[in-house]
C-alpha cells in the first residue's frame, strides 16, 4: 500500500509539472505574441509618417480642380432681302434696315435716288444690298473702287456724289469713316448696298460742311465698281 501511494503521489506531481510547463508554454507565446504585434505596430506608424511627409506622396494626393468652362452662344445673323436682288446676310454687328425704310434700288450702272427715311435715325449701323453682285467678297485691306451718293438726316436730301464726277478709290479699313470699313466687308463687284450710319462710325461731332452737320447720322448708297 505505501507504495501504491508513492506511485500516484509521484503521478500527481508529473501531472502538476507537466501543467505549469504548459501554462508556461502559454505565457510565452502569449508574449511573443504581444512583442510581434507591438513590432507590427510600430513599423505600419513608421511607414505612414514617412508617407504623409513625402512631397511626392503629397503632390500626388492633391486634389486639382478643372476650370469651369462658360459657353458663349454667338449672336445671330439677320437677312434682309430687297426685291430684285437676292438675299443678303448681315453681320450680327450690324443691324437690317428696315423694308419701309429702303431706297429704290434702281439700276445697275446707273446713279440711285436716295431716299432718307422719316423718322429720328438709328443708333447703331444698318445694311442692306439693293442689288447683289458676283465674284470675290470685299475683304479689309482691299482696294477698292466705288461710286456712291450721300444724303445726311440734317439735310434730308443728296449732299454728295461720285456719279457727277469720277469713281472714287480706296482702301478698305484705311481711312475713310468706320461706317464703311464695317459696311462695305462682304459686298461684290455690280453690288449696290445702302448704309445708315451713325455719328459714331461716321464723322462724330465734326461738321463736315454744307449739308453734313455735327453729330449728323449718314445715308450711303455705294456701288462696288472694281476690287484691286
Amino acid at each position: 500500500m505505501p507504495s501504491d501511494k508513492r506511485a500516484r503521489q509521484r503521478a500527481a506531481r508529473e501531472i502538476r509539472l507537466a501543467q505549469e510547463a504548459q501554462a508556461k508554454k502559454r505565457r510565452k507565446q502569449i508574449r511573443n505574441a504581444i512583442v510581434v504585434a507591438v513590432i507590427a505596430g510600430v513599423v505600419i506608424l513608421i511607414v505612414f509618417l514617412t508617407s504623409s511627409n513625402n512631397p511626392k506622396n503629397n503632390a500626388a494626393t492633391t486634389t486639382t480642380t478643372a476650370p469651369t468652362t462658360t459657353t458663349t452662344t454667338a449672336p445671330t445673323t439677320t437677312t434682309t432681302t430687297v426685291a430684285g436682288s437676292s438675299s443678303t446676310t448681315v453681320p450680327p454687328t450690324i443691324a437690317a434696315i428696315p423694308a419701309a425704310d429702303l431706297s429704290p434700288a434702281g439700276t445697275a450702272g446707273k446713279a440711285p435716288t436716295i431716299v432718307v427715311p422719316p423718322g429720328s435715325p438709328p443708333t447703331q449701323l444698318e445694311s442692306a444690298d439693293l442689288i447683289t453682285g458676283t465674284g470675290p467678297a470685299a475683304k479689309t485691306g482691299d482696294a477698292l473702287t466705288v461710286q456712291y451718293v450721300l444724303a445726311t438726316y440734317s439735310s434730308r436730301k443728296t449732299v454728295q456724289s461720285s456719279w457727277t464726277s469720277q469713281p472714287f478709290t480706296f482702301t478698305l479699313g484705311q481711312g475713310v469713316i468706320r461706317g464703311w470699313d464695317e459696311g462695305v466687308v462682304g459686298m461684290k463687284v455690280g453690288g449696290r448696298r445702302e448704309l445708315v450710319i451713325p455719328p459714331s462710325l461716321g464723322y462724330g461731332s465734326t461738321a463736315q460742311g454744307a449739308g453734313i452737320a455735327a453729330n449728323d447720322t449718314l445715308v450711303f448708297i455705294i456701288d462696288l465698281v472694281k476690287i484691286g
